[in-house]
């Protein structure tokens, strides 16, 4: 079932399926919710209730017309405005890519409304803005973000050739293209880039008190091991660090057996 769902002056599409105990799902950058698919399946299988949103102006969800608009305070408030509006009051949170920052914020914001977290590829905000120079060249990209007008040219020159290079040529860029060739909408993924450099650089070094599961792949393009492997000092709560091989950032769609395994085994015994 998909729910249209007025939140924050916003319609946002979210995937309800499934009974029983809350799992909320969370994608990032430029995903929607479809980048769940494979676990969405398994969780429901296994007898959770899962929520995915397409989040502010992503997939079927509306777009906010300003740049400010995409400031993460938002971000986790839709978050928060979604579960209000399904009578939701406590989840098992997974958030992956920007999906993840914005994960990490909702539980220093909202502790009370997540029983455990899994954060995919992206560490805590603290982790990730104290991480080595090797980060800081890894994620050169967050800079080209800011030139407006020349990163949207760049991006879809050449039938999106920077794009597919950009990505690794993933097997969802036949979804990506689609999507972020509609109106505003590839400008709309890269505001979350531009309306929190600020946060990015001075990041929240808030401590969470919930356990927390972290998993890297090998592959990552964008993100290094030791920035997850960091965010055990962030968390006063048991931290499991789980570090998958040969998969690419994308972990989820290359091989879900393994992440939705991972899930499942967190979920049962978080303090495992």
């Amino acid at each position: 079932m998909q729910h249209q769902l007025q939140v924050n002056g916003l319609l946002f599409n979210v995937l309800d399926e499934g009974i029983g105990d809350i799992v909320l799902l969370v994608h990032g950058f430029p995903d929607d919710h479809n980048v769940w698919r494979n676990q969405v399946s398994a969780l429901v299988a296994a007898g959770y209730r899962v929520i995915a949103p397409d989040t502010r102006g992503c997939g079927m969800s509306e777009m906010a017309p300003r740049t400010r608009d995409y400031a993460l305070h938002n971000l986790v408030s839709d978050l928060a405005g979604i579960l209000d509006a399904l009578g939701v009051s406590k989840v098992r949170l997974v958030g992956h890519d920007w999906g993840a920052v914005i994960g990490w914020h909702f539980c220093i914001a909202h502790p009370s409304r997540v029983s455990s977290y899994a954060a995919l590829s992206v560490g805590h905000p603290a982790a990730y803005g104290g991480a080595s120079l090797k980060q800081k060249l890894k994620g050169w990209y967050v800079l080209m973000f800011q030139l407006r007008g020349f990163a949207e040219w760049l991006i879809t020159a050449r039938n999106w050739s920077f794009f597919r290079k950009f990505t690794g040529e993933d097997v969802e860029i036949e979804r990506w293209i689609p999507s972020l060739s509609r109106p505003g909408r590839l400008t709309a993924a890269i505001n979350y880039y531009r309306a929190n450099l600020g946060v990015l650089l001075r990041p929240n070094v808030t401590k969470l008190r919930l356990p927390v599961m972290g998993v890297i792949s090998d592959g990552d393009r964008f993100l290094i091991k030791e920035q997850m492997l960091a965010s055990r000092e962030y968390v006063d709560s048991h931290f499991r660090f789980e570090f998958i091989e040969h998969a690419g950032h994308w972990l989820q769609i290359d091989v879900p057996e393994q992440v939705n395994a991972l899930l499942l085994e967190f979920f049962k015994d978080p303090l495992k």
